[in-house]
């Protein structure tokens, strides 16, 4: 008789518990509901005045003053431009931290709208067009509303929130560090330590109001490479004296091809390798002494990543040695693979069903693009997510792709976006708190 009592004494425990989070989850909706003229407005403003990486210095001004406004815990400059916010609960709990990146790219927008970005900006030494061409406007919009949402029921949470605001996930200028992997090296997973990462990508290809996530490896590490091509130079007119580097190069562009095509399985990994810059010559009758090109590879696992480094450099060097040249290979690993804790997505995958509808929430392929949230995944485990921007009724071969200028977000996704984050929060808290 005792021990039924126990039993029915933890079920009943459990019954309340659960249903002060359904209750909590309800104010979220509403809040939610609420904010959304506000979270568009502040994606239009940050859209029509986008900043690039290490520069997001109005971005990050504008973050900070709101998170301040919410009697939030705020930390400016972490990683050069980075804004963090700490909001503790009024129970003890895990630590759970919400990451959005701010950066925009050397983009020139052709989109026309009533914010279309006019901004320019310096990129590596040249002028460029800048534009929010990937929705990281969409995402600091997102986590400022959601930090107003988990504050306004601050006394019921049952931990400590830690709202990351990101520079340059696109990546530093060159010559300089940040990103994820340089806040995660300035401590942002610790004071107070970190237990779970979640974090979302606003997708132009998803329709509205839908999600796509996937356990394991979602997203591809990025590796920069680049090969420098030295010949002989000469006149234009007397080619036998040079040793050109020019063709020579363009032979090893063509061997490039054949890694993915030939020597990777691509039953078991998806591989991308992709020449994105070729530079030679001053003059159109002179061959050049040396040529560079370089170019990006993806790769969804570690075997595949150093079998595709090794194929690289032996292309190089044999095809620039059989032309009489030679060549210098250099390859750097930018960003790290995407990888949603098995486990993490198990357990959460219930509340993002509940949060958009389980019909609207489907696995996805992986994807060949690069995300450094992978940084913070190195560390904790993390869950990254997409939600959709494409207008309803669309195809996704008729939207325009990330990092383009055409590149077109549908603000419909946006309470779906505050509403997921603060549920995976309010629910991992729920679920683990015992632990802590």
């Amino acid at each position: 008789m005792k021990k039924a009592t126990i039993t029915s004494s933890l079920l009943l425990i459990a019954l309340c518990s659960t249903a002060q989070n359904q209750t909590l989850k309800t104010k979220v909706a509403q809040k939610a509901a609420s904010l959304e003229s506000k979270v568009v407005s502040w994606r239009r403003e940050l859209h029509q005045n986008p900043e690039l990486g290490n520069r997001e210095f109005k971005t990050s001004e504008k973050v900070a003053a709101h998170l301040r406004s919410l009697g939030i815990e705020v930390q400016t400059g972490v990683a050069k431009t980075g804004v963090v916010g700490i909001l503790k609960g009024g129970k003890p709990g895990p630590v759970v931290a919400l990451r959005a990146d701010m950066d925009a790219l050397p983009v020139k927008e052709r989109v026309n709208l009533p914010f279309t970005s006019k901004v320019t900006g310096e990129y590596n030494g040249q002028a460029v067009g800048v534009m929010h061409a990937c929705g990281h406007d969409t995402h600091v919009a997102m986590l400022m509303g959601t930090a107003e949402i988990l504050a306004s029921i601050k006394n019921e949470i049952k931990g400590t929130v830690k709202f990351i605001f990101q520079p340059a996930e696109e990546g530093p200028p060159e010559g300089e560090e940040g990103g994820a992997e340089l806040m995660v090296k300035e401590g942002v997973l610790n004071n107070p330590k970190v237990d779970v990462i979640f974090g979302l990508h606003i997708n132009a290809q998803t329709e509205v109001g839908q999600i796509k996530y996937r356990p394991k490896g979602t997203m591809a590490s990025s590796d920069w490479f680049t090969i420098q091509v030295n010949g002989k130079q000469s006149h234009g007119a007397y080619p036998w004296q040079s040793v050109d580097p020019i063709v020579t190069a363009s032979q090893i562009v063509l061997g490039l091809q054949t890694i993915v095509s030939r020597n990777v399985n691509l039953t078991e990994n998806a591989a991308v390798v992709s020449v994105g810059q070729i530079n030679a010559g001053v003059r159109s009758n002179i061959i050049p002494e040396s040529l560079t090109l370089s170019g990006t590879i993806r790769t969804l696992d570690s075997q595949t990543q150093d079998f595709i480094h090794g194929r690289i450099k032996t292309i190089a060097t044999n095809i620039a040695e059989s032309a009489g040249a030679s060549s210098e290979v250099t390859i750097s690993k930018k960003t790290l693979i995407t990888y949603n804790d098995p486990s993490l997505t198990e357990q959460m995958l219930p509340t993002l069903q509940a949060a958009a509808g389980k019909e609207n929430v489907h696995l996805t392929e992986a994807v060949t693009g690069a995300e450094d949230f992978s940084f913070y995944q190195a560390k904790i485990p993390g869950l990254f997510y997409f939600i959709g921007g494409m207008p309803k009724g669309k195809k996704a071969s008729e939207m325009p792709s990330h990092h383009t200028p055409d590149f077109y977000i549908d603000e419909g996704s946006f309470v779906l976006g505050m509403t997921s984050m603060a549920d995976l929060t309010l629910d991992y808290m729920e679920m683990n708190t015992k632990k802590k």
